[in-house]
């Protein structure tokens, strides 16, 4: 099924509106966890108090309640750090009634050249960029929805329909917003937001695993249109665990992600 939008969100005057583009596995009036992700680290990397220039160095999201689809929600960002080598930018999304639904920090470090000894490299990536077996991420039904609609995904290692580890190339092939090309931090919480539901142990119709959250450290601006993510999941025994991946893209390694996840019995 193909969608007739091409974004992940519009805009309605002062508000945005999440499309069918943003659908994600669990519940099809809820938004997947990457496009919100997005969302927020572009509003954090707008904005501006005349310093920087700025490079992503860790972002936390936490997602509060279900983010709806197709409905209006409003945007807003503050600095809560300012700095000239260090920053540290808020931004959150709630629905009109004024109920919060997301929120993000963003650590922003000042760019800059800096000479590293030679023996410092970033680590080749686990393969080509994009090669790999082609895959959707919208087990749950077949309603227009993020993974099955709104990324491309191929699998240099594992399978989204095997459990266990997996090194996965993920690209965003729709914008944020229409006529804007997604920045490289928003590339990399899209991808890194898979790593829970692609590295999955567990039976997704005997457990409910969702990550309430997401950070990612990088530790340089990624490059191109795929981001890898090499995947695993850890589980508790008292309804906890963490979903964690290396993130790679074509120069090499980029950074490091983390879901902290609820694990429920059906």
């Amino acid at each position: 099924m193909q969608s007739d939008v091409n974004s992940l969100f519009t805009t309605d005057g002062d508000s945005v509106v999440a499309t069918e583009l943003s659908r994600g596995p669990w519940d099809p009036h809820a938004c997947h966890g990457g496009p919100v992700s997005a969302l927020l680290v572009g509003a954090a990397e707008r904005a501006d108090d005349g310093t920087g220039p700025w490079q992503v160095a860790r972002v936390t999201v936490e997602l509060l309640r279900p983010v709806p689809v197709l409905a209006p929600l409003r945007v807003s960002v503050g600095i809560e750090r300012p700095g000239r080598m260090v920053s540290l930018v808020a931004s959150s999304v709630a629905t009109e009634q004024g109920v919060e639904v997301a929120r993000a920090r963003v650590l922003r470090i000042r760019r800059a050249d800096v000479a590293l000894p030679d023996h410092v490299t970033l680590g080749p990536p686990f393969g080509e960029p994009g090669v790999g077996a082609r895959s959707v991420a919208g087990w749950m039904s077949d309603d227009i929805a993020f993974g099955r609609n709104a990324v491309e995904l191929a699998f240099a290692g594992g399978a989204f329909d095997a459990p266990g580890p997996v090194q996965m190339w993920c690209r965003l092939v729709v914008p944020v917003f229409a006529g804007e090309e997604p920045t490289g931090a928003q590339r990399v919480v899209c991808a890194a937001d898979f790593s829970n539901g692609v590295a999955s142990e567990l039976d997704a119709q005997e457990m409910i695993f969702i990550n309430p959250d997401l950070t990612a450290h990088l530790l340089r601006p990624p490059v191109g249109e795929w981001i890898g993510i090499d995947a695993r999941c850890h589980y508790g025994t008292e309804g906890a665990g963490v979903a964690e991946a290396a993130l790679y893209d074509a120069a090499g390694r980029l950074g490091r992600s983390a879901q902290s996840l609820l694990l429920v019995a059906r």
